[in-house]
C-alpha cells in the first residue's frame, strides 16, 4: 500500500509516466495541505455537524463556530479530495468520511487526527534527529493530558486492526490466560477474549497508560475477563508457566533488539507448554529495494519518536527461536497498511 498521484483524464496519466509533473510538490506541500484540512475538519467537528444531514457553508460555520469566509474555503478541498460532496450549495458527508470521520462511527479515528496535531509537532525535529541521530522518546515528554489523548488516539486506530488480528492471533484449544503487553486500552484482549468465551486477559502497561486506559477499557464491558495490571514488560517478572497466550502489539518497534530478545525470553518462562507468543507490528524489509513505503515511513517515525523503529519478522522469529520457542511462518495482514504477525509456541 502506498500514497501517490492519481491522474485524472489520460493527458495526466501521460504526464505523470513522463514524469512531467512535479512529484516532490504534490508529495510535500499538497500533501501535508491536504492534512492540515482533514485534521482541522474534524478538529472543529465538521464531519459530525453533518452526520444529521446535509447543510450549507453557512450553517456549518455556525454550528462549528468557525468564521463563515474561512469555512467557505475549507470546504471546496475535502470535496475534491472525497470527503465531501456538494449539490446545490450544500455540503454532504461520503462513505469515506462517514465510516472513518464521524465520531459516533465504531471505526471513527476523530480522536487519533486529534493526536496527529501533536505528532505533526514531532515530526518538526526530523531535520534534527537525521542530522544528530538523537531522537525523542515520546513516552518520556508526554504531559498528563497528552497522555489522555495519546490512549484515546491508539484506541481509534484499533478500530480497524481488533477484528482481523483476533482472528489472526493463534490461540491454544482450551486456553484460559492470556497476557496482553502495551495492550492499555484493552481492545485487542478483549476482541480475543470475545472470539474465545473462556478465556480470560490481563493487560499489562506503564501507570501512566492505565490511568487513561482505564475508562477505555471499562466502556467495553468485559468486567473481569479483562482487567489491566500496572508494570514496566522489560523491568517486572512476568510469572512462569501462567499464561495460554502472550501478545505485544504494536510495541516492539519502541524497544531495541537487545530489549525485544530479553523480553522474549520472559515471555517463554511465562508461558505454559503448548502456549503461544504473537509479536504484531509493521513489517520491515531489509532489502531497501523492496520496501512497502508505510512500513518504511512508521520505520523513520518510530526511530525518531521511540529510539528504536520497525524489525523484520525474521529478526522477530530469532528472538523467538532464541528464547526456546518454535516460530512459525509470518502471517501478513491484509487492508492493513504493512501490519503482520509472527507467531511462535513453546514446547511441551
Amino acid at each position: 500500500m502506498r500514497l501517490g498521484l492519481v491522474a485524472g483524464s489520460p493527458i495526466e496519466w501521460l504526464a505523470v509516466r513522463l514524469n512531467l509533473v512535479p512529484r516532490p510538490l504534490m508529495d510535500t506541500q499538497v500533501a501535508f495541505t491536504l492534512a492540515q484540512v482533514i485534521m482541522v475538519a474534524s478538529k472543529i467537528g465538521l464531519f459530525d455537524a453533518l452526520a444529521s444531514g446535509p447543510a450549507t457553508a453557512e450553517q456549518l460555520a455556525r454550528q462549528c463556530a468557525t468564521n463563515p469566509a474561512a469555512t467557505e474555503k475549507l470546504l471546496p478541498s475535502l470535496v475534491a479530495s472525497g470527503y465531501l460532496r456538494a449539490r446545490a450549495g450544500r455540503y454532504e458527508l461520503t462513505g469515506l468520511s462517514r465510516k472513518w470521520l464521524v465520531s459516533s462511527s465504531p471505526r471513527s479515528l476523530a480522536d487519533k487526527l486529534a493526536l496527529q496535531f501533536q505528532e505533526w509537532t514531532l515530526l518538526e525535529g526530523s531535520e534534527a534527529f537525521v542530522r544528530s541521530g538523537t531522537p525523542v522518546d515520546v513516552h518520556d515528554t508526554l504531559s498528563d493530558d497528552e497522555w489522555g489523548l495519546y490512549q484515546r488516539g491508539m484506541k481509534a486506530l484499533s478500530g480497524s486492526l481488533t477484528g482481523p488480528l483476533a482472528k489472526a492471533v493463534p490461540i491454544p484449544a482450551g486456553a484460559t490466560d492470556l497476557l496482553d503487553i502495551g495492550g492499555s486500552h484493552g481492545a485487542y484482549a478483549v476482541a480475543l477474549c470475545r472470539r474465545h468465551p473462556g478465556l480470560r486477559a490481563v493487560v499489562l502497561d506503564l501507570p501512566e497508560a492505565v490511568r487513561h486506559a482505564a475508562g477505555l477499557l471499562a466502556a467495553q464491558g468485559m468486567g473481569e475477563r479483562v482487567r489491566h495490571r500496572e508494570g514496566d514488560a522489560l523491568a517486572d517478572d512476568l510469572g512462569e508457566r501462567c499464561y495460554d497466550a502472550v501478545t505485544i502489539i504494536g510495541v516492539v518497534h519502541h524497544f531495541t533488539d537487545e530489549q525485544n530478545r530479553a523480553l522474549a525470553a520472559k515471555v517463554a518462562r511465562a508461558l505454559r507448554p503448548g502456549g503461544t507468543y504473537t509479536i504484531a507490528d509493521f513489517f520491515r524489509l531489509d532489502d531497501p529495494g523492496r520496501a512497502d513505503q508505510v512500513p518504511a515511513l512508521m520505520d523513520f517515525y518510530f526511530a525518531l519518536t521511540s529510539r528504536s523503529g520497525t524489525w523484520p519478522p525474521d529478526r522477530m522469529a530469532d528472538w523467538q527461536r532464541e528464547a526456546g520457542l518454535a516460530p512459525a511462518k509470518p502471517v501478513r495482514l491484509a487492508a492493513s497498511g504493512g501490519v503482520g504477525l509472527q507467531s511462535a509456541t513453546k514446547p511441551r
